[in-house]
């Protein structure tokens, strides 16, 4: 299995986990000069999500009078309907929040398990580990889904418009259809026996034989109307409690094979929170993000602080040698993450140790430009539990990042999912749920030793989504970015950052870099990028084990460049998303 290898801490220099770290000494906020233009037509801001009618959905609460957290939640709730494959309400997910003064806030919606849940969740009759799918087609693999608490909590500190209003373009779009897309008919044919697990799901996604009906295909999504105007007109409430709780727990219960299995009360006793985030200088932009139980955020500091003694703009963004230093950048931080992040509710997880400049200065000091490292292991920073073994986790795909900033210069990074495609293949009210519970290491212990993200009954499973939010040298915000993909996340986030500060690149351009990454030691390229035909280069650096293969990318960002912001997505989605 190929290991989450993401992420740890080890940061930027100055790295520092604080709930609103203050701007650098030499930042101001912006001038009313300073603040973007209109975007769309009578809107000062802008969104950018991973499909068009969702962006507009954001951009209609802008255009409201809505502040960017209002605009982010109604994108949120957009995607529910239009992308079921990939978030929304059955799911969970992290926000970050940075505001034009320098304040950031991150809120946690993570899934979590239910108080039935012990570590041997997973584990067959035998104490053995049974094949993933038998984990993920089960009730076993279904967290408590937290997008609605989270949406409420950030609505309820930085929300302007009134809840319900939030809901009105997702409820048209469930209520009066919406057209497949070719990206949406390609991943039900692809995970076909998930998706259309449930009477609801064949009968939305596919004919009378089984196919999945082709893009321009009108879905009509009734029941998930249903429960968007329920939550609408009675709140959070609505989805947490009564019969619509109790309906889902009893969805997932029935599935679930041994005792312990989701009741209402999980669902009642869940809670969003407001959680520290972790912030970092490179080459004197601030960048924040999010931190435990997610490993995203840290890891994308990490890797930039480990790469800031080399001059990348030197070496040139069409160098072997820059992604060789990026690759090695990330086996550190990967080899840190899997020994020590995970719900710092649950396990002592050595941030400071981890962020501390020293112990970034030590790390970084074993890459060389000119070789490759021989081993990885986790390093040892003050604090670090002595206990603990390496966990692992399978590659998600089930995941969507949007980016919003309004007319003040408040940028919202959002990232929510349902982990892999169409989550579990359960549904409930329309909406699938997710099977986050498999983002947890499934055997609680190697060798005798406990695994930190294992499961215990309450807990957020590790992730690697690292929503992230950025300002420049002069303390003003520049860019909100973050990605999809499981453990591609951090380096697809922390790659396009390298290409926005070090070769001064638009943000579509930054997202479009052909992708890289280390897995233990062997390396992947992107398949029909110039790094493909760069392999014999990776390989004389000491890279042993270079394939190239296509990759499932998607990211979106919004940037401030030349007086304005604009907002992209990942190049390689484009053709797939065009509504017919």
């Amino acid at each position: 299995m190929i290991r989450h290898a993401i992420l740890s801490l080890a940061a930027l220099l100055p790295l520092a986990a604080c709930t609103a770290p203050p701007p650098p000494a030499s930042a101001s906020a912006p001038t009313p000069a300073d603040l973007p233009p209109a975007s769309a037509a009578g809107v000062a801001g802008t969104v950018s999500a991973a499909d068009p009618r969702a962006e507009a959905a954001g951009l209609a609460m802008l255009r409201a009078g809505g502040s960017a957290t209002d605009a982010a939640i109604a994108t949120m709730l957009a995607l529910t309907v239009v992308e079921p494959q990939s978030s929304g309400i059955g799911g969970g997910g992290f926000l970050v929040r940075g505001t034009a003064d320098g304040t950031v806030e991150t809120f946690d919606g993570r899934e979590t398990a239910p108080a039935g849940a012990t570590p041997d969740w997973f584990l067959d009759e035998n104490g053995e580990v049974p094949p993933f799918s038998e984990s993920v087609r089960s009730g076993l693999s279904v967290g408590v889904p937290g997008n609605v608490a989270l949406a409420a909590l950030a609505h309820r500190q930085h929300g302007r418009l009134p809840w319900a209003r939030l809901f009105e373009p997702a409820i048209e779009l469930a209520r009066d259809g919406f057209r497949m897309t070719p990206r949406l008919h390609r991943s039900l044919a692809g995970t076909a026996e998930r998706a259309g697990w449930t009477a609801q799901g064949r009968a939305l996604f596919f004919d009378a034989q089984g196919t999945p009906h082709p893009a321009g295909h009108l879905v009509v999504n009734a029941a998930l109307a249903e429960t968007l105007e329920a939550i609408a007109a009675g709140g959070p409430e609505a989805f947490y409690h009564g019969e619509r709780a109790a309906s889902l727990a009893a969805t997932v219960a029935a599935e679930t094979p041994r005792a312990g299995a989701m009741t209402a009360g999980d669902l009642a006793a869940y809670e969003a929170r407001a959680r520290d985030a972790v912030c970092g200088t490179y080459r004197d932009y601030r960048i924040c993000g999010m931190g435990p139980p997610t490993s995203g955020g840290v890891a994308v500091l990490q890797i930039l602080g480990q790469l800031e003694r080399f001059d990348l703009a030197a070496l040139g963004v069409d160098n072997p040698v820059t992604w060789h230093l990026f690759v090695e950048s990330q086996r550190l931080a990967y080899a840190d993450r899997e020994l020590y992040l995970a719900d710092a509710d649950f396990v002592s997880v050595p941030v400071a140790g981890l962020v501390d400049p020293g112990y970034l200065a030590r790390r970084s000091a074993l890459i060389a430009p000119d070789a490759t490292m021989a081993t990885v292991a986790a390093g040892v920073p003050e604090g670090a539990p002595r206990a603990l073994a390496d966990g692992d986790e399978p590659e998600e795909r089930g995941t969507s990042h949007f980016a919003v900033v309004d007319g003040a210069n408040t940028m919202v990074s959002y990232t929510s999912t349902i982990e892999s495609a169409f989550g579990s293949g359960l549904m409930s009210g329309g909406f699938f749920l997710n099977n986050e519970l498999t983002d947890f290491s499934r055997s609680p212990t190697v060798e005798g030793r406990l695994v930190a993200n294992r499961v215990e009954p309450g807990k957020r499973p590790r992730s690697s989504m690292a929503p992230m939010v950025v300002w420049d040298p002069q303390g003003r915000p520049v860019l909100a970015i973050g990605a999809a993909g499981g453990s591609t996340i951090p380096v697809q986030t922390a790659r396009s950052i390298v290409g926005v500060i070090d070769f001064g690149l638009d943000a579509e351009a930054a997202l479009a870099l052909p992708f890289a990454m280390a897995y233990g030691d062997a390396v992947l390229v992107e398949k029909g990028t110039w790094l493909e035909r760069a392999i014999p280069r990776l390989r004389a650096l000491g890279h042993e084990t270079v394939t190239a293969r296509e990759v499932g990318l998607k990211a979106n960002a919004v940037l401030y460049r030349d007086g304005k912001w604009t907002p992209a997505r990942d190049p390689r989605i484009a053709a797939q998303i065009v509504v017919p």
